[in-house]
């Protein structure tokens, strides 16, 4: 029986990670890549997540490293560390591979790691999308999820600094 934390092996350097999209690659599968800060996981998350790991076989996840989450989102954030962030990845079904990243975009972490398959949320602009022209020029593909109305962290953050829940089901 594998061990209740045995999650926690999907978190990998990039250079454990890439071996594992090559050797999948190498047997037939698609592997999936996206990234983001998660943060504050949420059912937004979980949906994208989801949706992702259905492009394809393999799904890789890039978490955004302490540092740069500050640098995207400002002082205050990140709420959870980047090894939190990780581990709560990692234990999610969909997700079969987590790798942190310290750059400001995910650019070299996806030409290292060569995804077949390249998820964004709807509200990136194909064009805009990191990666796109890379992932594209291998022949693979780009693929924008939908948003679930109403879920960010952002949105959860500001929430908590009025009182919670109970505070936002009174402003309605």
């Amino acid at each position: 029986m594998a061990s209740p934390l045995s999650y926690r092996g999907k978190v990998g350097s990039v250079a454990r990670v890439r071996r594992a999209c090559r050797n999948a690659q190498a047997h037939g599968k698609r592997v999936v890549f996206t990234n983001g800060c998660f943060d504050l996981l949420h059912p937004g998350h979980v949906r994208y997540l989801a949706a992702a790991r259905g492009a394809g076989d393999v799904l890789v996840v890039g978490v955004n490293s302490d540092r740069s989450v500050r640098a995207l989102k400002g002082p205050g954030r990140p709420v959870q560390s980047e090894d939190a962030r990780a581990e709560v990845l990692a234990a999610l079904a969909a997700v079969d591979h987590v790798v942190l990243f310290d750059a400001p975009t995910p650019l070299e972490l996806i030409e290292r790691l060569a995804p077949d398959v390249l998820v964004k949320g709807a509200d990136w602009a194909a064009g805009d999308i990191v990666g796109g022209d890379f992932v594209r020029a291998r022949g693979g593909k780009v693929v924008r999820v939908r948003l679930v109305p109403g879920q960010s962290t952002t949105r959860l953050v500001q929430r908590s600094k009025r009182g919670g829940a109970a505070a936002s089901a009174r402003s309605r």
